[in-house]
């Protein structure tokens, strides 16, 4: 079993940056396929960045404003967004694939207003 926790989400205005942490009680190591996803009121769960196989992918709303990245010494994932819109707002969430099981953490609010 593995829990996933995400922080750093908050208010920030148009423009600003934010970075986006996933802390897994487990190691990562051997994980290869993570990912961020968003889900805004009213829409659906839509994809953000992932890291597949050591390939990063990204929706094409964020590429060259999000980064994904990981560290295994801290079983982290995190997710750097720069030059933030108001349609980045949502509550973004990480979720691992590991020996065939999907987890979810619980989602972090990022909301993105002057």
């Amino acid at each position: 079993q593995v829990q996933l926790v995400e922080y750093g989400g908050g208010l920030v205005q148009p423009g600003g940056s934010l970075r986006l942490s996933c802390a897994a009680s487990g190691s990562i190591f051997s994980v290869n396929r993570m990912g961020w996803y968003r889900q805004a009121p009213g829409k659906q769960r839509e994809l953000v960045a992932a890291i597949i196989s050591g390939s990063t992918n990204y929706a094409d709303s964020v590429k060259g404003r999000f980064t994904i990245s990981r560290d295994n010494a801290k079983n982290t994932v995190y997710l750097q967004m720069n030059s933030l819109e108001p349609e980045d707002t949502a509550v973004y969430l990480c979720n691992i694939v590991k020996y065939g099981q999907i987890y979810w953490g619980q989602g972090t609010q990022v909301t993105v207003s002057s």
